[in-house]
């Protein structure tokens, strides 16, 4: 089955891991676990271009970690669990980051989220959307 054709990919803003995705941010992912090291969050905060030398990353996922663009990062195959390191380097909580990648305050997003979350509402098709 082409990846295209899965059901999951006609749904908005979502980004399932699945193995093409997975080997598509294998090397963004494994930058973002390197952050669990004291020694490479050290290194990374001296010269974070420098350190991104050492991991193959795409030009286009290079971009996004230096420009702490969060949903590109996703797209790009980041996994939130991986990618989150980089916000907590960056000393961001998991609300900042949904609501940057929401369109929305921090504050907004959590209370969004205590709310129940974002509505199914116009969020159901990519192809619905389209008409």
């Amino acid at each position: 089955m082409n990846r295209e054709d899965r059901e999951y990919m006609d749904i908005p803003g979502t980004y399932v891991m699945d193995g093409r995705h997975c080997r598509q941010g294998y090397h963004l992912n494994m930058f973002c676990m390197s952050l669990n090291q004291a020694e490479n969050r050290d290194a990374f905060r001296k010269d974070e271009a420098a350190y991104l030398d050492n991991y193959k990353l795409t030009p286009e996922q290079r971009k996004a970690v230096l420009e702490r663009d969060w949903l590109e990062l996703l797209r790009l195959g980041g996994n939130i669990y991986y990618t989150f390191k980089l916000a907590i380097f960056d000393g961001h909580s998991m609300q900042y980051v949904g609501g940057e990648m929401s369109g929305v305050t921090e504050e907004e997003f959590a209370k969004m989220m205590l709310g129940g979350g974002r509505s199914v509402e116009g969020n159901r098709s990519k192809k619905a959307q389209e008409r």
